[in-house]
């Protein structure tokens, strides 16, 4: 007698990301095997392994803040270093380059990334976009100024490799954690994930202030920026490669996971030929099937029942095309690649106005080097604190019971009222007033569009376009935030070079881009609660393998 048809197994599997796939092999329908490998994960009560989860992927996103932010206070020590006969501040178009050169990495990397996780699976690359992030992070804080290489041009040179490894993490550990998620808590979850973007901002103020405070004795002599001679410069040269170099530690703890993780269910089941290839296997004992198939025949009728056959859509561009081509399904990503392009107009802008905030509430601008970049981290410390961290979880706990669209529409309607505040009073608030409003900003942007804009992407899309449509999404993000610092960033000083006298105009405009942001997504779904097949068959008409399992006998 043949053995018994079984399904193929697949390759992978670790604490964080469990091998459901395999659980079933031993079941020969594969319709079945995929509806129960799918009902495991999505009726899992929240559990450690969610949280092992959360925190694989979430390192990624921890890292990617900790790279974004750490240059933001670093460039003030590369002004020491590098362009004391500029006041010890780099120049404005150096500044704006080593910023817009990692979002521009990023763009490339969502793009390319987003589409090969859907081309050749999750597990074959995820965990490279974190190699590619080590990498450029180490050499970074390895480079150097020579007469043949500016420091500037070689931080840009990087800077881009390592944001192209920032830009493949946001579609990968969205749509892997989604995949991976159970339904009732899919949002937290991948909030979670998200909101570690938090903890990877204030690790970065912390080591900075760690690193000032150990050379505090070397710095503290030099009473102003002229006064910072060789053993000052030496050590803010120090500091800056060990604050940019400590950004590729994170990554080490979640690199063995990632390279290890399996194929995902959905991507092994609708996209890989799972189904066909067990069809095939399946007709290799041909003889065991059709005996199976007589002992469950209706001995009344002479029927026999047989599990109707399903035909997944394949991926291809004629059809990627063609598919978002239909006005039902391209005003979805309309709305999440539009959504995200309109917060981040703002929520990059905002961020490269801290030194004005910091200067309102005292904690910029001191002439003594130490008390400079000392009150630049505290100050920085304050405002991730106050603002950034309660914002992603407030979002965590709301996102599964309020809905993303409504955390969304709501955040947009918040924050354009905010943004219309500080630009038509601008002139008429105190520091305090300024602090108290820039505060409440962060807190609405991550506590709504800001987190909702990468959920929702990872979620209302067919698995073969997953991938491939959240990094459109997230790309369309990051070539706002590449206005913001390139055509916005630099009105704030029209008219007055150094200043920021057309800094309520800015605002104004930022309350504009929420208001669109608003109006786009109005047509973003709601998917909170709901399967990723029962959102693929309202949302896009895809076959739902799991009525097809239960039509069967």
């Amino acid at each position: 007698m043949a053995a018994p048809a079984v399904g193929k197994k697949t390759s992978g599997g670790n604490a964080a990301f469990h091998n459901f796939v395999n659980d079933f092999a031993h079941i020969a329908d594969p319709v079945e095997r995929r509806r129960l490998a799918l009902e495991k994960i999505d009726n899992a009560s929240f559990s450690w392994y969610h949280v092992r989860a959360i925190i694989i992927a979430g390192i990624g996103f921890f890292t990617d803040a900790y790279d974004i932010f750490a240059i933001n206070i670093a460039v003030t020590m590369l002004g020491y270093v590098y362009f004391a006969d500029n006041k010890s501040k780099l120049p404005t178009n150096s500044d704006t380059a080593v910023k817009v050169a990692t979002s521009a990495g990023t763009v490339i990397g969502q793009l390319f990334f987003g589409y090969m996780a859907d081309r050749v699976g999750r597990k074959r690359v995820y965990g490279l976009e974190l190699i590619v992030i080590m990498v450029a992070t180490l050499a970074q804080a390895l480079s150097g100024h020579s007469q043949s290489l500016n420091i500037i041009g070689v931080l840009c040179f990087w800077r881009v490799i390592m944001g192209i490894g920032i830009g493949g993490d946001y579609p990968l550990s969205s749509i892997i954690t989604s995949e991976f998620a159970t339904t009732k808590w899919r949002g937290a979850i991948m909030g979670a994930v998200f909101a570690n973007q938090g903890w990877g901002q204030l690790a970065a103020a912390l080591v900075a202030l760690v690193v000032t405070a150990g050379f505090k004795s070397s710095l503290e002599p030099a009473a102003t920026a002229a006064e910072c001679g060789d053993v000052c410069q030496a050590a803010v040269d120090k500091m800056w490669r060990i604050l940019i170099g400590f950004g590729a530690v994170p990554a080490c703890v979640a690199l063995y996971y990632r390279l290890t993780i399996p194929e995902t269910p959905r991507y092994t089941f609708d996209v890989s030929s799972e189904l066909n290839d067990s069809d095939t296997d399946l007709e290799k004992f041909s003889g065991e099937v059709n005996s199976a198939a007589s002992d469950v025949s209706d001995k009344v009728t002479g029927v026999i029942r047989q599990a109707p056959e399903l035909v997944m859509p394949k991926a291809s561009w004629s059809d990627f095309w063609s598919h978002f081509g239909q006005w039902k399904h391209g005003k979805i990503l309309i709305s999440t690649a539009g959504g995200w392009f309109f917060l981040d107009v703002a929520f990059y802008g905002l961020g490269l106005n801290n030194s004005t905030i910091l200067s309102a509430i005292g904690y910029a601008g001191q002439s003594n080097v130490y008390t400079n970049i000392y009150n630049t981290c505290v100050g920085n410390l304050i405002l991730i604190c106050a603002g950034s961290i309660p914002g992603y979880w407030f979002a965590v706990a709301t996102l599964d019971t309020v809905g993303r669209r409504n955390l969304q529409l709501g955040g947009f309607v918040v924050l354009t009222v905010l943004f219309c505040i500080i630009g038509f009073a601008y002139h008429k608030l105190s520091g305090h007033g300024l602090l108290g409003l820039y505060v409440l900003c962060q807190l609405f942007m991550n506590w709504g569009p800001n987190t909702t804009t990468f959920i929702v992407p990872g979620e209302c899309y067919p698995t073969r376009y997953r991938s491939t449509a959240h990094g459109i999404s997230a790309a369309s993000g990051k070539v706002g935030a590449i206005i913001a610092q390139v055509a916005i960033a630099p009105l704030r000083t029209k008219g007055c070079p150094g200043g920021t006298c057309w800094l309520n105009h800015v605002m104004q405009i930022f309350a504009l881009f929420m208001l669109l942001g608003f109006a786009v997504s109005i047509f973003m779904p709601e998917t909170k609660r709901q399967t990723l097949e029962d959102l693929a068959e309202r949302l896009h008409g895809e076959p739902n393998p799991r009525r097809v399992a239960d039509s069967s006998v």
